[in-house]
């Protein structure tokens, strides 16, 4: 497994890393090496844990989800009622929306990359940067707006069944806050749905978008997008050495938008030592700033914090 994603994503990686290549359009102008500053545990654990609970959750089967029989991962979210599930696991990564009664929330939570499933990968494989589709993201018009083709090719075959599913959630559980969360290819989904939602919702309901391991999803001019639309209540959680949230490349022309929160260890227990809050896009203080000598796969599957991984094997049932 972990040998899949490493042929997957290190080719890149080096590339990155390595290229003496002029910089294209739409590439950060200018290093970004703003200091960091020190996440308390309350702060994991007020506005982090529970996304990554349902992050992990995403990883089960669809039968498993469905039923919310899936052992310890949904044991550890309580009473959570699942309103639907979709995807197929493969072209489609398998996603589920759930009221959440403890925040009064519709959570939208998208499974990541499954390495053992060739259709997964190679939604990540197609790196090629293609114009935002303005007529799902009206704001986005004019913008010059790009984003991966595989991403956004992912995002179109549930963005329907999504926006309506939140929406039917809303109206039925009369809840007022809406999380959107995921892991890896699961992550940049979950940004792209989090955008779309924060389109289409009425104003009134309060978004917030917590995701893992994200990837580069797009251009200068998305990153931008992002911070104007989602601002503070984005948060893109980095794990030590993952160089997922490296790739693709920056001389390819992605960038990261800002409200990346990097983890700078991990015990033994599987408990973070230090988180800290990175500002900026793509800071060089966090995962942009990564030796290609120190990749970690393994980072990128966790733990995260409070023994919280995520993958197939991380919720098996």
């Amino acid at each position: 497994m972990v040998r899949s994603i490493l042929f997957t994503v290190l080719p890149a990686l080096l590339a990155s890393k390595l290229s003496v290549a002029a910089p294209i359009v739409g590439s950060r102008s200018d290093d970004n090496s703003a200091a960091t500053t020190a996440v308390s545990n309350a702060t994991v654990t007020s506005d982090f844990l529970q996304p990554a609970l349902f992050s992990r959750v995403a990883y089960c089967s669809s039968s498993a989800v469905q039923s919310f029989q899936c052992g310890a991962p949904c044991q550890a979210l309580g009473n959570v009622s699942v309103l639907q599930v979709g995807g197929n696991d493969g072209t489609v990564p398998m996603y589920f929306i759930a009221h959440d009664p403890s925040t009064n929330s519709i959570v939208v939570a998208h499974q990541g990359t499954d390495p053992n499933n060739l259709l997964s990968i190679l939604n990540d494989a197609e790196f090629g940067l293609v114009d935002l589709n303005t007529t799902r993201f009206t704001a986005a018009s004019g913008k010059s707006i790009q984003v991966h083709q595989g991403f956004q090719d992912t995002f179109e075959r549930t963005a329907d069944g999504v926006l309506a599913g939140v929406q039917s959630g809303l109206a039925s559980t009369g809840a007022t806050n809406v999380l959107v969360t995921g892991h890896s290819l699961g992550a940049a989904v979950a940004t792209l749905d989090a955008m779309l939602l924060t389109e289409n919702l009425d104003p009134s309901i309060s978004m917030t978008t917590s995701v893992f391991g994200l990837p580069r999803v797009g251009n200068q001019a998305w990153a931008d997008f992002v911070d104007s639309s989602l601002g503070t209540t984005l948060s893109h959680i980095t794990n030590q050495n993952d160089p997922v949230p490296t790739v693709p490349p920056e001389f390819l022309g992605f960038v990261q938008p800002s409200q990346e929160f990097h983890i700078t260890g991990v015990d033994s227990t599987g408990q973070a030592t230090g988180i800290v809050a990175c500002p900026g896009q793509d800071n060089e203080n966090c995962s942009t700033g990564n030796s290609i000598l120190d990749v970690s796969i393994a980072n990128h599957l966790g733990p995260y914090f409070d023994d919280i991984s995520f993958g197939g094997a991380a919720c098996p049932a």
